[in-house]
C-alpha cells in the first residue's frame, strides 16, 4: 500500500459536506467537496475507488499495477488539499525586488513595473484574490491549491529572479543563488 494512499481524511461532516458520485470525465466517480470558502470537484480514475464514512475519506485502489500505485498516493493528497482549500484557503506571497521594480494593485488587476518599455498587468482568475499591501509585496490568496501555486508561478515567471543581481520577482524567503561576475572572475 501507498503510505500516503492508505492514511484516512479526517474532517469535520458539521462544516464540510464531501459527495462521491459516478460520472465524470473518466466515468468512474466524482468527488465534490463543499465548505465555507468554496465548492470543489475532482473527477477520479477508474483504478482508484473513494469511500465517505461519517467523518473520514478512504482511498482504495483496485490493483498493484505501478501507474494505479501513483494514482493511489495523488488522488488521495488532492482530496486532502481540497478539504483544507474548503476550510481554511490557501496563501503564496511573493516579493518584488529590483530597483524602480514595484507594482499597484487596482481592483482585481496588478499592475507592475519590472523594467520593461511598458507596464505588465496581471488579471486574477475567478476563485483567486491577489492582494498588494505595499508596492513591494505580492499576496494570494484562493480555496484551490494547484491555482493559487499556478497563479503565482505564473507572477513570478513574468520576471525571475537573475543570477547576479537577484532582481525580478521571488517568492518570499526564496533563496536566490548569486553568481559572480565578470570581475571577480578576473
Amino acid at each position: 500500500m501507498s503510505k500516503i494512499g492508505k492514511q484516512p481524511i479526517k474532517f469535520d461532516p458539521a462544516k464540510i459536506s464531501i459527495i462521491v458520485e459516478k460520472g465524470g470525465l473518466y466515468n468512474n466517480q466524482i468527488v465534490k467537496v463543499k465548505g465555507p470558502k468554496g465548492e470543489l470537484t475532482e473527477d477520479i480514475r477508474p483504478s482508484i475507488d473513494v469511500q465517505v464514512n461519517n467523518d473520514e475519506v478512504l482511498v482504495t485502489r483496485s490493483s498493484e499495477a505501478k501507474t494505479v500505485k501513483s494514482f493511489h498516493g495523488l488522488y488521495r493528497s488532492i482530496i486532502a488539499n481540497m478539504v483544507v482549500g474548503v476550510m481554511t484557503g490557501y496563501e503564496k506571497r511573493l516579493e518584488i525586488q529590483g530597483v524602480g521594480y514595484r507594482g499597484a494593485q487596482k481592483g482585481n488587476v496588478i499592475e507592475l513595473s519590472l523594467g520593461f518599455s511598458h507596464m505588465v498587468k496581471y488579471t486574477a482568475p475567478d476563485g483567486i484574490t491577489i492582494t498588494m499591501p505595499d508596492e513591494t509585496n505580492i499576496i494570494i490568496n484562493g480555496f484551490d491549491k494547484q491555482k493559487v501555486g499556478q497563479v503565482a508561478a505564473e507572477i513570478r515567471q513574468l520576471r525571475k529572479p537573475e543570477p547576479y543581481k537577484g532582481k525580478g520577482i521571488r517568492y518570499l524567503g526564496e533563496n536566490v543563488r548569486r553568481k559572480a561576475g565578470k570581475s571577480a572572475a578576473a
